[in-house]
């Protein structure tokens, strides 16, 4: 299959370790943004494959992961409220809040119900106006746009009962975050392929001057990543520092105006906490003022809700990328997909249910 095949060619793969190896002559830490890329490297046994020179850091581009408890315990809530569907994607309703999950809420009695899409929750509303339908809207750049859409569409078909519980989180705040801590050791990274479909790269030129740090828009096959890693070994190497597109087969400069316009319509930026690493400062999305009939926080007057983190688990540390899964006592033992003890097991794009899924490959660090 065209754009597949090719970009997990064992071949190609052979000759960019070989390129990698040859050029790289001082030891570099590249984080991998995206939990997607993180379970590339791991399942495909990359990071054993790479010089010894090189570290692949595993940041925090999980948006089920980085969703605090505060946030989860507000959905949970909700969905207790009477008369309420609490509406979420199949990740969410497993990672735990502060004392349950929302699969937990589920078989206790609450009306929550998992939807592939926020157009699924939608239809939900129009078939069942009765019910107050609450769409847990959480995810990165990549899920605002459809979010945006189902709030625009829900307000032209004049819908009474749908309402969304805005979770988003923006990647280049979080970025800048990690680069401004005084304990960064980050040289490099591989920037999130799918967000830059959205919001191409002109978001990354300024952070790349700012801290003089490479930036590689970068897919999520063997190839891909392989690439993105000698684009970035090539520009540390020589000194340099800019943001370059891997990942041009599906990103464009300017990325997805139509979707951004979506986004703006709809959403307003905010501060917004992310678990492990707290409060980071216009990194959220909030339904703005125009669409605010539809902010489920403004029509179910909801609290302001302070949770504490479970103290046993470390996924703090591993979304900023100063412990691996493996260095966690509890990983697979006390902690595993079935019983998580944080969001980073559970998800599909947690680092550590990649380690945990693959720990063979992962084991060859």
């Amino acid at each position: 299959m065209k754009f597949l095949e090719e970009y997990r060619d064992r071949e190609r793969v052979e000759q960019l370790l070989h390129e990698i190896s040859r050029i790289v002559t001082k030891p570099w830490k590249i984080m991998e943004v995206c939990g997607g890329q993180t379970h590339g490297l791991v399942k495909n046994g990359i990071i054993g494959m790479l010089p010894e020179k090189i570290t692949m850091v595993h940041g925090p581009g999980c948006p089920v992961c980085v969703t605090p408890a505060s946030l989860i315990d507000e959905a949970i809530a909700l969905s207790k409220k009477e008369n309420v569907v609490l509406a979420s994607f199949g990740d969410m309703i497993r990672v735990p809040g502060t004392s349950e999950s929302l699969l937990q809420a589920k078989a206790a009695g609450a009306d929550v119900r998992i939807v592939y899409s926020p157009l699924d929750a939608l239809r939900i509303a129009q078939a069942e106006r009765e019910k107050q339908v609450v769409f847990f809207g959480v995810g990165f750049e990549t899920t605002a746009p459809a979010i945006a859409l189902s709030v625009i569409q829900a307000k032209q078909l004049g819908l009474k009962n749908f309402f969304v519980l805005a979770s988003h989180v923006l990647v280049p705040p979080a970025m800048e975050a990690i680069l401004s801590d005084p304990a960064n050791e980050i040289n490099a990274f591989l920037a999130a392929g799918h967000v830059c479909t959205i919001m191409g790269e002109k978001e990354y030129y300024p952070i790349a001057a700012k801290y003089h740090v490479p930036i590689i828009i970068t897919g999520f096959e063997p190839v891909d990543l392989l690439q993105g890693i000698l684009m970035a070994v090539k520009q540390l190497e020589a000194g340099e520092a800019k943001v370059e597109n891997q990942y041009s087969r599906m990103v464009m400069p300017e990325g997805n105006p139509s979707a951004q316009q979506l986004m703006q319509q709809v959403f307003a930026t905010c501060d917004r906490e992310w678990r492990g690493i707290g409060e980071i400062p216009s990194s959220g999305l909030e339904v703005n003022a125009g669409y605010s009939s539809f902010d489920a926080r403004k029509k179910f007057s909801l609290p302001v809700i302070s949770s504490t983190e479970k103290t046993e688990c470390r996924a703090g540390e591993v979304l900023r990328g100063v412990l691996k899964p493996v260095q966690c006592e509890h990983f697979g033992k006390r902690c595993t997909p079935e019983h998580p003890l944080g969001a980073p097991m559970v998800s599909s794009e947690g680092a550590c249910a990649a380690y945990y899924h693959y720990h063979q490959t992962a084991a060859s660090e």
